[in-house]
């Protein structure tokens, strides 16, 4: 069965860096919802700066929250024009926690 997902596409002119530290304030923001554990289990994503591309897996509960709370912090930190976001089915086991999360 295949899950869930939202690929988020950025303009060239976009430093993905600045993308992955707003996708880590979603994070953090989820954590206040759910724990950080639960965060840790359930959120998962990848991305690519070779085609500015990150890809959120929303199949969860906490996956979905992160999505929609990083696409509201991206709309205020860069615009509508900024980004393009378009859901995508994913394979069961397509994501895994990309290397963003340092915090032990």
């Amino acid at each position: 069965m295949n899950r869930i997902g939202y690929s988020y596409r950025f303009d060239r002119d976009i430093d993905l860096r600045e993308v992955k530290s707003t996708l880590l304030l979603a994070l953090l923001a989820a954590e206040g919802l759910f724990g950080r554990s639960r965060v840790r289990m359930d959120a998962a994503w990848a991305g690519d700066e070779t085609i500015n591309v990150i890809v959120i897996d929303a199949g969860t509960l906490v996956g979905m929250t992160v999505s929609l709370i990083f696409t509201t912090f991206l709309r205020a930190e860069f615009g509508l024009r900024a980004f393009d976001v378009r859901q995508v089915d994913m394979l069961p086991d397509g994501l895994r926690m990309g290397p963003l999360d340092t915090r032990s």
